[in-house]
């Protein structure tokens, strides 16, 4: 049988952390910032953990 494929996009979108969990990038902070506020912008440039239940499927898609 050959070997897994791991999903590409997915690898560009997630990295694991030394402890195990996703970190993802946060949505709606490319385009049509002008209508915004700075304040929900700075909150949008943090990064954050997936969920637990979306962690499970995510790293399915990393091969991890």
């Amino acid at each position: 049988m050959p070997k897994m494929k791991s999903r590409r996009r997915a690898l560009k979108s997630y990295k694991v952390t030394a402890s195990g969990k996703i970190k993802r990038r946060k949505a709606f902070r490319s385009h049509i910032l002008t209508s915004k506020t700075s304040k929900r912008k700075r909150h949008l440039r943090k990064a954050t953990l997936v969920s637990e239940t979306e962690a499970y499927k995510v790293k399915r898609f990393l091969l991890v």
